[in-house]
């Protein structure tokens, strides 16, 4: 049985991807089928698009994702749907369960989707996570959590924030960002975010204590030391930021490595269900426009999430 996709077979602009109908996964014993929803266009998407990645990622990256051409040929890293069909092994999950997932390195513009039952497991060398829907959240809202949501989770972990603790956010209006400066408050921190101008007032109703327009001041030429600086967007360097650091402060970037732990999801999903996390959804776009929600997302302006959403037309 054919579903359909939007795949890409060679590295390049938002015009490399396109419709195709292909084969429909079929779950093996320790899966799922989830019939997909929504997914999103990350910025993760967008440099596997395009093969963007730092001079000393080149190789590495290349072997990973493919020399020639893309060995994965369907991007789309976060996904939210329903539960179609189990493997025989399968004992968390049940046909008509309703569920969000990071999918690894993509799989997420298609119909369908086959995930492993397990909320941690090696999968082509990327981890897969998958967990029941926040019953609060629309499918939309739910696909925007897993990738910016768990990012932002383990990169709170590592900056051990404390109650009292200041951290600024750079890039507080992005998907990452909007999630750090939420879950930085709830810690109890006092938070500055660094966003454009028309994204100030966004970021303060996530709750930031302090919101500077970047295109106004430089947060790097005033007095103010933080405890922590976490560059969400991965535009900026240690060196850049090393005075506004306090002596035994802390400097963070998403260009860091660092791992998630058993459960996060499960963490992120209840932080939503007690109104404590939210997504921020900046547009959606159905998947036969992809090439239109790449192009606005490679512009570097939006607000949190893009959203894809998936029409099946009752098919099955």
């Amino acid at each position: 049985m054919k579903m359909k996709a939007a795949i890409y077979e060679k590295y390049g602009s938002p015009e490399v991807l396109h419709l195709k109908e292909i084969e429909k996964p079929i779950p093996k014993d320790n899966e799922v089928l989830v019939k997909i929803h929504a997914t999103t266009v990350t910025a993760e998407d967008i440099r596997m698009r395009g093969f963007k990645v730092p001079a000393h990622f080149w190789l590495p990256a290349r072997f990973a994702l493919g020399l020639t051409g893309p060995k994965r040929k369907t991007l789309g890293m976060e996904i939210s749907g329903i539960i179609e069909a189990v493997g025989k092994s399968v004992t968390n999950f049940k046909v008509g369960d309703e569920v969000f997932a990071e999918t690894g390195f993509g799989d997420g513009y298609a119909e369908y989707i086959c995930l492993p039952e397990m909320s941690e497991i090696k999968s082509e060398k990327s981890v897969i996570r998958l967990a029941k829907k926040p019953v609060n959240l629309t499918f939309e809202e739910a696909a925007a959590v897993p990738v910016g949501g768990l990012t932002a989770l383990i990169f709170m972990r590592k900056a051990d924030i404390t109650k009292g603790k200041k951290i600024l956010v750079y890039g507080a209006s992005g998907s990452v960002g909007t999630y750090s400066v939420q879950l930085a408050k709830n810690y109890g921190a006092e938070v500055t975010g660094v966003c454009s101008t028309n994204n100030v007032e966004l970021v303060k109703s996530l709750g930031a204590d302090k919101v500077i327009d970047y295109t106004q001041e430089d947060f790097t030429k005033n007095s103010q030391t933080y405890d922590v600086i976490f560059d969400a967007v991965g535009k900026i360097s240690r060196s850049l930021v090393k005075r506004s650091l306090k002596k035994e402060g802390v400097f963070l970037s998403t260009w860091q490595s660092l791992k998630v732990e058993s459960g996060d999801l499960d963490v992120l999903k209840g932080l939503v269900e007690e109104g404590k996390l939210k997504p921020v959804i900046d547009r959606r776009y159905p998947l036969e426009q992809i090439v239109e929600a790449h192009r606005y997302v490679e512009a570097g302006h939006k607000k949190g999430n893009v959203v894809i959403t998936v029409q099946h037309n009752n098919k099955k």
